[in-house]
């Protein structure tokens, strides 16, 4: 039988020493250190962080004891994000675990520090990242996210919890190729399933402009008749809490890929099990620290999936999920 968790209000995750410098010189050795840098708010990375450090207590690994994670935020600031890939590559860290291809791609444009990323494309669409899926190549290699069925899947499954669709806006990061790749899929499988979809690529994480298109949006029909599907990367991460107030202002659903998309108040998220992929990298960056090469470990795909149902934000929008959705969530958030 599937599981099902109500969730509450998630606590505070704990406090991690940045570094651990003075405890390395006291014992006359240098620990290990992986950088990290998100590109997104603060407040993402931690999130993203608590899986990985899982990965890394299950190997062994004891933060300040045996390894250093130097963690650094750019608060949506790519120029920042650059400056701090900069810094951390001075200490220097020993290998990066970078949270999507933007950040990898600043990474490996800087050093030659081996990388293990999560949420990378399928194979051939980053030449500049890795060769292929099964040989990456170069320095980098780790997860990816994504599968071309998964755009069609969420479309629906967004049909069947509201059948009087018509409309779907489709919100990504128009200034990364990767995003606006996975923006334009997600808009020729919405006119594959005869429904009419609309673009609404952000230049930057701006509350304005993600207003602005919830009301292009709710403009172009009745209400019950469109849905604003999100693609996730750091800039729509770093405004999901305001892509979710735009939806319930304007009674629009919103839809995403990751867990972190219905918990800040979509209708659904349906994708890879984005905490699973992190606990995973800890166990490649654990490999690299032992010697092997990132060129040499292939990209592996996602296993886990995860289905997420918000029963809150469906009844403020006035709709009821069918039993058979519910039957098939994972979580399900009242």
């Amino acid at each position: 039988m599937k599981r099902r968790t109500v969730l509450g209000l998630l606590s505070a995750a704990p406090a991690w020493p940045l570094s651990a410098e003075g405890q390395q010189e006291s014992r006359g050795r240098r620990l290990p250190r992986i950088g990290f840098v998100e590109f997104a708010a603060a407040s993402v990375g931690r999130q993203t962080l608590v899986p990985f450090r899982e990965g890394l207590r299950a190997l062994g690994y004891v933060e300040g004891s045996t390894i250093v994670v130097e963690s650094r935020d750019a608060r949506g600031d790519v120029e920042r994000g650059h400056a701090l890939i900069d810094e951390l590559a001075a200490l220097p860290v020993d290998v990066f675990v970078s949270p999507g291809p933007a950040a990898s791609r600043a990474i490996v444009r800087k050093t030659r520090i081996p990388v293990v990323a999560v949420a990378l494309p399928p194979g051939g669409s980053e030449p500049e990242l890795f060769a292929s899926i099964a040989r990456p190549g170069g320095t980098v290699t780790g997860f990816s996210a994504y599968g071309e069925e998964m755009s069609a899947k969420r479309l629906e499954l967004l049909k069947e919890i509201l059948p009087t669709l018509k409309t779907v806006g489709v919100m990504h990061n128009a200034t990364d190729p990767t995003f606006s790749a996975w923006g334009t899929q997600t808009l020729a499988d919405a006119r594959r399933q005869g429904l009419e979809p609309m673009a609404f690529g952000l230049a930057e994480p701006s509350v304005a402009a993600v207003a602005e298109s919830f009301r292009k949006l709710r403009d172009r029909g009745a209400t019950g008749t469109a849905a604003m599907i999100v693609i996730r990367d750091f800039m729509t991460a770093g405004v999901l809490d305001d892509i979710c107030r735009a939806g319930a202002e304007t009674r629009i659903a919103v839809v995403g890929e990751y867990a972190d998309v219905s918990h800040a108040g979509a209708l659904f998220s349906y994708g890879a099990d984005f905490a699973d992929l992190f606990r995973r990298a800890a166990g490649y960056v654990d490999r690299i620290l032992k010697g092997e090469k990132a060129a040499d470990l292939p990209i592996q795909l996602p296993t886990k999936f995860e289905f997420i149902v918000n029963l809150k934000s469906a009844r403020a929008l006035g709709l009821v999920v069918p039993p058979s959705i519910l039957g098939r969530a994972e979580e399900i958030i009242e």
